[in-house]
C-alpha cells in the first residue's frame, strides 16, 4: 500500500516539474500599466521552440536517471540541457565511473553534443550546493538588471562554484553575459561560455516590444502656469525594467 501511495506521489512530483518547467518557457504576454492604461506588451523569451525546450527537460529527466544507477551513493552527475546541447558536472569517483557516464548519456536520442566536466572528487557537500543555487540566483538577477540582456535568453548553471551560461545569443551579448557572470559574485571561481552563436538580426526577433501601439496613452499636455509660459513635464526614462 506505501508503495502504490510513494508511486503517486513520484507521479505528481514529476508532471508538476514538467509543467512548471514549461510555464516558465513558454512566450507570455503580461499586461503594463502605463498613465493609467492597460498595455499588453511581448516579454523576451527563451530562444528554443517549444519542442526544444521541451525534449531538454525530458534529456534532463533521462540523464539524472541513468547516470544515478552509475554512481549511486558513490557520486554526483548534475545535468543542464539546452537546445539539445547536454553539459554534465559533479564529481564521480573515478575515471571509469566518468567514461560510463558518456557512454550511457550517449545513447539517449536528441543530443547533439556532451560538454562533460565530470571531476573525480569526494561528492560535495549540501553547503557547497547550496552556495552554487545563490550564485546562480545572483548571477541572474545581475543579467536582469544589465540593459540588452534577457535573462530568458540564458541558462545558468553553477557547480562547484563554476558558472556556466548556455543560451542562443549573439557575440556581442555573450561577452556581456561573461563580464555581467564574473561579477555577480565573490566566489565565482571562473566562467564557462557554452552558447550558439545567432547574428543580430535573429536577435531582434526576441526583443520585447508593443503588442499595440494604439492603445498607447496620449503623452500629457505641457502644464501650464497662469503667471507664466508652459512649462514641460519630466521625460520618463525609455529602458524602465
Amino acid at each position: 500500500m506505501r508503495s502504490v501511495f510513494q508511486a503517486r506521489v513520484y507521479r505528481g512530483l514529476f508532471a508538476l516539474v514538467i509543467g512548471a518547467t514549461l510555464l516558465l518557457s513558454l512566450q507570455a504576454c503580461v499586461p503594463l500599466m502605463v498613465g493609467g492604461t492597460v498595455v499588453a506588451t511581448i516579454v523576451a523569451t527563451d530562444r528554443r521552440t517549444l519542442g526544444a525546450q521541451t525534449d531538454d527537460t525530458a534529456i534532463e529527466l533521462k540523464v539524472a536517471g541513468r547516470s544515478s544507477k552509475i554512481t549511486g551513493d558513490k557520486g554526483r552527475v548534475s545535468v543542464a540541457s539546452y537546445n539539445h546541447v547536454v553539459l554534465l558536472t559533479g564529481e564521480v569517483a573515478d575515471e571509469k565511473m566518468k567514461t560510463e557516464v558518456q557512454k550511457q548519456v550517449e545513447t539517449i536520442p536528441g543530443i547533439k553534443s556532451i560538454e562533460n566536466d565530470l571531476v573525480i572528487a569526494p561528492v560535495s557537500s549540501v553547503g557547497v550546493r547550496s552556495n552554487d543555487a545563490l550564485i546562480t540566483g545572483r548571477v541572474k538577477a545581475a543579467i536582469i538588471d544589465t540593459h540588452d540582456l534577457y535573462v530568458n535568453a540564458f541558462k545558468v548553471h553553477t557547480d562547484r562554484s563554476v558558472v556556466y551560461l548556455m543560451g542562443r545569443v549573439t557575440e556581442r551579448e555573450a561577452k556581456l553575459a561573461g563580464e555581467v557572470a564574473r561579477n555577480a559574485a565573490s566566489k565565482i571561481s571562473k566562467v564557462v561560455l557554452l552558447f550558439e552563436y545567432i547574428d543580430e538580426d535573429e536577435a531582434k526577433k526576441f526583443v520585447p516590444r508593443q503588442a499595440n501601439n494604439k492603445e498607447k496613452p496620449a503623452p500629457a499636455p505641457p502644464k501650464t502656469d497662469d503667471n507664466g509660459p508652459a512649462k514641460p513635464t519630466a521625460a520618463r526614462e525609455a529602458s524602465e525594467k
